[in-house]
């Protein structure tokens, strides 16, 4: 499954876009985030030098609709927050798509990871694009999900070949000493063990195949 990296520039229309402007050196870790009702609820740890300062600004803000302090230090305050209008969150949430946090907004930039197919990574682009959201693809890979390739038998092996240095070079584990190892015959280490490589490999050679075919996931 491709997992795209976005760098999303925050609009200052967005209030946490131009907050993070007006105090470029601070971070807005966002730890959680979830809609409700028609907004949002997000829980945020801030560092800044002036951290109060920034916490006083958010709450003036129409969109933020309350603000409450858990935790405080001299520079850094784990902050809940609800707002009205989630702009950030809506995207992802119209386009299906998980997004991973924590995720950190600096001077109007956040960096995004998304896990996903490629017609809902589409569409996050098509949804970012119609919330006037600039963004630029840093880049999309494809994970091979090795534990649903693989069967169990297969996975623990590969993964114990890795750990005994099978595919070191030079070759720290010799086929009868990884046999010994996953306490099998050395026949059906070797069997076994080709069979995975042979639906590794060509897995690893379909997809990127399909990829070079095909235009990007997502396109700015």
């Amino acid at each position: 499954m491709p997992r795209a990296k976005l760098e999303i520039t925050v609009p200052d229309s967005v209030w946490i876009g131009e907050l993070s402007r007006n105090y470029p050196d601070a971070q807005f870790e966002i730890l959680t985030v979830f809609p409700k009702g028609e907004g949002g609820v997000a829980l945020a740890e801030i560092t800044a030098e002036a951290v109060e300062e920034i916490v006083v600004e958010m709450d003036a803000y129409e969109e933020v609709t309350s603000t409450d302090y858990l935790q405080r230090t001299d520079d850094t305050a784990l902050v809940q927050f609800e707002t009205s209008n989630p702009v950030l969150l809506l995207p992802v949430r119209n386009a299906g798509t998980p997004l991973e946090l924590p995720f950190t907004v600096v001077d109007g930039t956040v960096q995004w990871e998304v896990t996903a197919p490629r017609d809902r990574l589409s569409t996050l682009g098509d949804q970012l694009r119609q919330f006037g959201i600039d963004f630029e693809v840093i880049a999309v890979r494809q994970e091979m999900e090795t534990e649903q390739l693989l069967t169990p038998k297969q996975h623990r092996l590969v993964q114990t070949a890795v750990r005994e240095g099978y595919y070191d070079t030079p070759r720290e584990c010799t086929l009868t000493e990884l046999a010994d190892e996953s306490d099998i015959a050395k026949s059906t280490c070797s069997e076994t063990l080709h069979r995975a490589e042979e639906k590794i490999v060509k897995e690893f050679v379909d997809e990127t195949d399909l990829s070079s075919e095909r235009t990007p996931a997502i396109q700015h």
